[in-house]
């Protein structure tokens, strides 16, 4: 199986302050990998440092067996699907404008971009005739955040990356989306890396889920392993879930 994202003996360091140290796993294949920690634990630098949002201040982080630091930014963001909380959709876009983002600036062919935006607006639930024209302040959280997903995967990107991305949701949209969301991973078959501080969505989505505290990895186990982690994070977050 193929290593998509290898991180070795990476850090991030800000004024002096390290936000994580020596980080070193890879991430296989169609593989979802979930960081579980608690907030300050180093989950959203992590991420962040495999789109080039940010620079490893010490070792190497590695996407496509290409250091980050040897990529154009732009071209690799565009073609890693990034989806947050927050989901950053433009205001003043209609879904399928938004939707259609990154092809379009790929400089896909029209009508290309146009079937591509029907086949992911009905790839995460949301009917294209009723969708596509809207802004996003007629959808609902939900709506809105799986246009999110949508656009993230618009480019047929390698690699997708998700930051707390159901974490404003109400806990019944959440629950129905995490359900559809691990449908979806069967699906697509991309390499997903996954953050939340909730140890049930850890064992939902995650093939494996990493363990961070203080910007540290102190576990990157099979999400059925975890559980047998003798470590007291580990055991709490275990409890949390029980």
């Amino acid at each position: 199986m193929a290593t998509i994202v290898e991180f070795r003996h990476a850090a991030y360091a800000l004024h002096g302050r390290s936000l994580v140290e020596d980080l070193s796993f890879r991430v296989e294949a169609g593989e979802t990998i979930v960081l579980l920690g608690r907030s300050g634990s180093g989950k959203t630098t992590t991420l962040k440092l495999i789109n080039r949002l940010l620079e490893p201040t010490a070792g190497e982080v590695l996407v496509e067996g290409r250091k980050t630091t040897e990529w154009d930014p732009i071209r690799l963001r565009r073609r890693i699907g990034y989806v947050i909380q927050e989901i950053g959709l433009f205001p003043h876009f209609t879904v399928a404008r938004n939707v259609a983002l990154v092809p379009s600036l790929e400089s896909w062919p029209e009508q290309r971009v146009a079937e591509r935006v029907d086949e992911m607006l009905s790839l995460v639930g949301l009917e294209p005739a009723r969708f596509a024209t809207r802004l996003p302040r007629e959808l609902s959280g939900g709506q809105r955040q799986r246009v999110g997903v949508a656009r993230a995967l618009a480019a047929d990107p390698s690699i997708l990356l998700l930051d707390e991305p159901f974490g404003a949701l109400d806990p019944i949209t959440r629950a129905e989306i995490q359900k559809e969301f691990r449908s979806l991973q069967k699906r697509v078959g991309k390499t997903m890396v996954f953050v939340t501080h909730d140890v049930r969505e850890a064992f939902k989505l995650g093939d494996r889920i990493g363990l961070m505290k203080d910007g540290h990895l102190l576990a990157l186990v099979p999400a059925t392993e975890f559980g047998q982690l003798d470590h007291p994070e580990a055991k709490a977050f275990a409890e949390s879930y029980a």
